[in-house]
């Protein structure tokens, strides 16, 4: 049974994530507060983690952020701020995806679902060719890790899926709303394709990609993203 961590300071809000997401035969713990989750961290570890981005002691950003010192389980924030520089926070700490309250608890459900349907399948073996190889950058799909020139890039799991779909298409112009159908797989999340724009950045910071002459991941204004063959 796969384990889901639910850190959220509001108690009906825990209540109502518990109810629907056992209804997906997960097991829930709860941390009402970062001191709980980093004590519920330090002995045990999730399959994804639901972080509420405003809790009464730590910042949920800064939770996030330790987390992806270490680990590379999905993380959904939870955040009552709808600001766009919010969201793009919360995806830059190292998020997966982001639910601004109020939400639908199906909605939650689905998401959950979808972002462990898609880390799992990075462990999975394969009969595809698993490693790689593109101008110094290594991608190995079974450990789902990265080398770039001889140094481990510590991406997310939407981050290595997002470059994985990128080597994958090489050659190909791929638009922000195919990368966003493709990396989700789900069309519940065909409203919004922002994200991809976050996501790319991220990719790029992390591979020191020049933001004007990009070698690997490049931009086709006004049509999408390249890795070209």
């Amino acid at each position: 049974m796969e384990k889901i961590l639910v850190v959220e300071d509001d108690k009906d809000i825990r209540d109502i994530l518990k109810i629907y997401l056992k209804t997906g035969f997960f097991e829930i713990w709860e941390a009402e507060n970062g001191k709980q989750a980093f004590e519920v961290l330090e002995n045990k570890e999730p399959d994804l983690v639901i972080l509420d981005l405003m809790l009464p002691d730590i910042n949920g950003l800064d939770i996030c952020k330790n987390i992806r010192i270490k680990y590379k389980y999905p993380i959904i924030m939870i955040t009552a701020k709808t600001s766009d520089q919010d969201k793009i926070a919360g995806l830059t700490y190292g998020a997966d995806d982001y639910i601004t309250k109020p939400f639908n608890p199906l909605e939650v459900l689905a998401r959950v679902k979808a972002q462990l349907r898609r880390y799992k399948e990075y462990w999975k073996g394969s009969n595809e060719k698993n490693t790689i190889y593109y101008k110094g950058l290594i991608l190995d799909r079974n450990s789902m890790h990265v080398n770039l020139n001889g140094i481990n890039l510590k991406l997310t799991p939407t981050e290595f899926k997002l470059l994985e779909i990128l080597l994958l298409n090489k050659g190909q112009v791929l638009s922000g709303e195919k990368l966003f159908h493709l990396l989700r797989e789900d069309e519940y999340y065909s409203k919004s394709t922002n994200t991809i724009t976050v996501h790319i950045r991220n990719l790029r910071e992390k591979m020191k990609e020049s933001f004007e002459r990009p070698e690997y991941i490049k931009t086709v204004w006004g049509v999408g993203y390249i890795i070209e063959d």
